[in-house]
């Protein structure tokens, strides 16, 4: 869960650099690939998550 925060919070602050200095669109960018990779892990690990438990 902290990665999850973590890398949450870096994809906000390179993509609000990259919003405000134009020149650095490069950020922004980057900060929305930070934003689909920490989704996709989180799916990722929330979805073994549930395969684990047993039914009854």
């Amino acid at each position: 869960m902290a990665l999850f925060l973590f890398l949450l919070l870096m994809a906000v602050v390179l993509g609000l650099i990259g919003t405000v200095a134009h020149s650095l669109f490069y950020l922004l960018i980057i900060g929305i690939v930070l934003v689909v990779a920490d989704v996709a892990y989180a799916s990722v690990r929330w979805s073994r998550r549930s395969q684990r438990r047993a039914v009854r």
